[in-house]
C-alpha cells in the first residue's frame, strides 16, 4: 500500500472514531492537528501526498500525523512491492535464525516487563516467527481490530495453565 493511500484510510478511520460517519476531509484533519498538537500542515500538502505527487515525508511532518492518526512513524511509508520474488528458502532460514536470535535478546532486554517477554519468546518459539511478525504487521495496520483485540485480551478471564504430563 503507498503513503497516499494509507493517509486516505487513515482518514476514514479517524473520521469514524470520531463519531463522524465519515472520513475526516483533509481540511478537517489539517485544522484538527493545528488544534489539538500544535503543529501545521496544510490540506494541500495533505492533498500532495495522497496524490502521490509528493511520495516523501519530513521526519517533523512523519511524527505529527502519527502522533494524530496515533500510528507509528515507520506505518507512514511506502509499503514494499507486494509481488516481489519470495526469498530463496536458505536466505529465509538464516534470515529466521536471526530474528529468533533477536527476538530472544529483546526478551532479556525487556525481562522486567514479563508479557512483552513472553511474547518475544512465543514469537522466536514460533517455526515460522517471520510469518507471525508480518501478521502481526496486517493486524496493526487496523487500528479498529487493535482496540478490540486489545480490549478483548484485558477483560478476558486468564486461561488455566495446563499441566505438562511426563512420560
Amino acid at each position: 500500500m503507498r503513503l497516499g493511500e494509507k493517509l486516505s484510510r487513515l482518514r476514514t478511520l479517524e473520521g469514524y472514531a470520531r463519531d463522524l460517519d465519515r472520513e475526516m476531509t483533509q481540511v478537517e484533519v489539517s485544522k484538527a492537528i493545528r488544534a489539538e498538537l500544535g503543529g501545521g500542515i496544510s490540506q494541500a500538502y495533505l492533498s500532495q501526498i495522497e496524490s502521490g505527487k509528493r511520495r516523501h515525508l519530513t521526519s517533523e511532518t512523519r511524527a505529527l500525523l502519527a502522533r494524530f492518526f496515533r500510528v507509528h512513524p515507520g506505518h507512514l511509508v511506502d509499503d514494499l512491492d507486494e509481488h516481489a520474488a519470495p526469498l530463496p528458502p536458505r536466505q529465509r532460514h538464516i534470515i529466521d535464525d536471526k530474528l529468533d536470535l533477536w527476538l530472544v535478546d529483546g526478551s532479556e532486554k525487556f525481562a522486567d516487563d514479563r508479557e512483552l517477554s513472553r511474547a518475544l519468546v512465543a514469537i522466536a518459539r514460533h517455526e515460522n516467527s517471520r510469518d507471525c511478525l508480518r501478521l502481526l504487521a496486517s493486524i496493526v495496520d487496523n487500528r479498529q481490530l487493535v482496540d478490540h483485540l486489545l480490549e478483548t485480551l484485558t477483560t478476558s478471564p486468564p486461561r488455566p495453565k495446563r499441566r505438562r504430563h511426563r512420560a
